[in-house]
């Protein structure tokens, strides 16, 4: 099985020859992310979970683009975010739902005990430490750990 760097390579060269622009705009400027990693470590490859920290950090700023070209009105560049967006989602493993973050957040407020929702920074802590290479989006952790510590009291 090709490597999550070797896959990417692969789809550029495919986008390449058939000339599609959103997901050539979207490979390239992954590649050049993971090429900067390269260039840190000097290495010639990196494992799939930098590459999907990579991935993560990229999805990041294109939600953060499309807020800001929203707000300021330029909604064909919010559109073509968007649809780079969709692209490299596909990269990463399927995101954790709600009921299976609930699950996990159970898990470890039955192990910490905390008082209340004055604990929400350990709690959060300890919940993505064991969410780590999940593909969990922590703004819903934070809702579904500050709804539950709210319930303790």
């Amino acid at each position: 099985m090709a490597s999550l760097q070797e896959q990417i390579d692969a789809d550029l060269k495919t986008a390449l020859k058939s000339k599609a622009r959103t997901e050539l705009a979207a490979l390239r400027l992954l590649k050049a992310d993971i090429q900067h990693e390269l260039t840190k470590d000097g290495s010639a490859e990196i494992a799939d979970e930098q590459v999907q920290a990579i991935i993560k950090r990229a999805v990041k700023r294109r939600k953060d683009s499309i807020e800001q070209f929203t707000k300021a009105g330029s909604l064909d560049n919010a559109e073509q975010e968007k649809a780079e967006l969709v692209f490299i989602e596909r990269y990463l493993p399927a995101g954790l739902d709600e009921a299976a973050i609930k699950i996990h957040v159970s898990a470890v407020l039955e192990s910490i005990k905390p008082a209340g929702p004055q604990d929400t920074g350990k709690v959060m802590g300890a919940v993505m430490g064991r969410l780590k290479g999940q593909n969990a989006d922590g703004a819903i952790v934070k809702q579904v750990v500050s709804g539950m510590l709210a319930q303790l009291n």
